[in-house]
């Protein structure tokens, strides 16, 4: 299925129980879209919700509203029925939001263009935790539930450990080349796993994050953008080319593509709530979903077929060649600086509703 959105689209997200989707344009506008699997999307809402782009898009309060970030620094939940804004903190951040994540079902985490990262507790109705811990905008973010751990990578070559409960930075890894741009928790938390703008696969051992464990060069030099977990030994991947691939962690390696989105830079993926379908979008302006059964119908036979001419038990680790940087552009360029304002004490009051 395809959905043409007019615009660039920055983020998508799947509601936690409901056939939506929602995405996050350039031009600021927040689209949601009804999907099933027998018919073609439609657009149920369309909402002109920043100045500036809408980088980033969440569904909250266990899908009653979205909340999305802008380069115009302000956060707004937009009531998933009428449209409605609910409420809008004009000075979240002072530059650029670049990144919005849910952490508990109360508490949800940004991040702007100048590396800090902020977590809101709507219990308290304010931002309850700041940390300025990297030098370039942040990626991505990443939860560790059990730990209470806040993860984040940055254009800075770094990866964050927030610790939510001390309210402290626990550990930052050393500055590599690479600007790290996704990251996800892998093999039941044991494992994380970062992707770089020259394709690399950074992985680092859970309480070892001064340096990685591992580095999987088979995707290089082409960047990936995205990283999604589908389970505790394989993931998802989005690169520059377009293309989209399965593949598995230790024992690393490309099990197969499982799509080509276009050939445009895939810039978001996500699962739908019952994990029947990926949505994907790229700079061609196109939301497509992808059916999970079709996609990963031949991935089993694919990996027996691997591990049966594997003539070791080998990791597949290659040496970092370590091939020139390429700044990413469009998305991450740094808004105009506004100083925090103290109007966050209200912002999560308005987001307690029913239901």
């Amino acid at each position: 299925m395809e959905i043409n959105l007019g615009q660039l689209a920055f983020d998508i997200d799947f509601h936690p129980s409901q056939q939506l989707v929602t995405t996050g344009l350039i031009n600021g506008e927040l689209h949601l879209y009804r999907y099933t699997s027998d018919s073609v999307p439609e657009r149920v809402l369309q909402v002109q919700a920043h100045s500036e782009s809408c980088r980033s898009a969440r569904f909250i309060n266990n899908g009653h509203a979205i909340l999305t970030g802008s380069p115009d620094c302000s956060i707004l939940a937009t009531d998933v029925e009428t449209g409605a804004a609910v409420a809008r903190l004009e000075d979240a951040h002072g530059c650029a939001v670049n990144k919005l994540i849910n952490l508990t079902e109360s508490t949800v985490a940004s991040g702007d263009d100048e590396g800090c990262i902020k977590v809101w507790d709507t219990r308290q109705q304010s931002c309850c935790n700041s940390f300025k811990v990297h030098e370039e905008y942040i990626s991505d973010m990443t939860f560790a539930a059990d730990s209470m751990k806040l993860l984040g990578t940055s254009g800075d070559g770094t990866l964050s450990v927030c610790n939510l409960r001390r309210n402290k930075v626990q550990a930052q890894s050393e500055f590599s080349e690479e600007e790290l741009l996704s990251v996800v928790i892998m093999k039941n938390g044991r494992k994380v796993v970062c992707s770089s703008h020259i394709g690399n696969l950074l992985l680092y051992s859970w309480g070892c994050f001064n340096d990685c464990s591992d580095r999987f060069v088979d995707l290089s030099p082409n960047s990936v953008d995205v990283l999604l977990k589908l389970d505790e030994d394989r993931l998802i991947t989005g690169s520059e080319t377009g293309l989209i691939s399965l593949v598995g962690i230790l024992p690393n390696r490309v099990i197969q593509p499982i799509a080509e989105h276009s050939e445009y830079p895939v810039e978001g993926l996500a699962f739908s709530h019952d994990k029947k379908f990926l949505g994907s979008i790229a700079h061609d302006q196109m939301l497509k979903l992808w059916d999970m059964d079709d996609l990963l119908q031949d991935s089993t036979k694919t990996l027996k077929h691997q591990a049966a001419v594997e003539d070791s038990d080998s990791d597949e680790m290659d040496m970092d060649n370590n091939p020139p940087k390429s700044k990413k552009g469009t998305k991450r360029k740094n808004a105009s600086k506004d100083h925090v304002s103290g109007s966050s004490n209200n912002f999560f009051a308005d987001l307690q509703m029913d239901g």
